[in-house]
């Protein structure tokens, strides 16, 4: 049995029975039964909880005439990403901006959740980006089906129809290396900034770590944004006005 977290033995500890159970329910065998959640997936728990959390507490200090740090901290994370969703989709942007707020917050969260001793990032297994990548994929997908209906399957086929055979692959293979592309990206540069921070503590545990766990923090930020920014790009791409 690999080495669980603390967060992780709670889990297992009151609920790794049941989920067994329900595992089995639909006949998928657990790798290990007294301890079917694994870190990541513990620590994906912790993030949404953190959230919730989180979200909860700018609830309830939401405040027209004194608005406190928090609220001035939200509503300047909204207007970035409102904005930007305005510059790259413009046409009915506003629908996208809270999925894409809610995806960019749990991405960073569990970016850096790993710099917190005793946690993992999640990020740092690749079925997690993967996740967000196919969700991000079936999404936009969805709605650019919803806005142009059988024009939307119209553009894999190209312009000229004696080539459509040919175009309808290359695009279907260009839209699933999409998702290659944002797993790979995210969970490569969280997995190479863990390993490295490990490293450098593990050697040098006072000081010289404090430069690895910025250059970790500034990473974590930039692989949020740059996930964010591709996922407003394919969904311009797919609700635009020229299909």
């Amino acid at each position: 049995m690999p080495e669980q977290l603390w967060f992780t033995e709670i889990l297992n500890r009151y609920f790794g029975g049941a989920v067994s159970s329900a595992m089995n329910a639909l006949h998928v065998a657990p790798a290990y039964p007294n301890a079917p959640i694994n870190n990541f997936v513990a620590m994906e728990i912790l993030v949404v909880g953190i959230l919730f959390v989180f979200f909860v507490l700018v609830r309830s200090r939401l405040s027209v005439e004194s608005p406190g740090a928090l609220q001035h901290a939200m509503e300047g994370v909204y207007g970035f990403i409102d904005n930007q969703s305005h510059e790259i989709i413009e046409h009915d942007y506003k629908r996208f901006t809270p999925y894409l707020i809610a995806l960019g917050l749990f991405i960073l969260v569990a970016n850096l959740i790993g710099l917190i001793p005793g946690f993992v990032s999640p990020t740092a297994t690749p079925t997690v980006p993967l996740g967000f990548a196919v969700v991000t994929f079936l999404y936009y997908h969805y709605h650019g089906i919803r806005k142009h209906k059988q024009h939307y399957i119209k553009q894999f086929l190209g312009p000229v129809w004696a080539m459509a055979p040919l175009m309808f692959v290359i695009e279907i293979v260009s839209h699933f290396a999409r998702v290659l592309s944002l797993t790979v990206r995210l969970y490569a540069n969280i997995f190479a900034g863990d390993m490295v921070t490990l490293a450098f503590f593990s050697l040098i545990p006072i000081g010289v770590p404090i430069i690895f766990l910025l250059l970790h923090l500034g990473v974590s930020l930039v692989q949020t944004f740059i996930f964010v920014v591709l996922a407003t790009v394919y969904l311009a791409g797919a609700v635009g006005e020229e299909h």
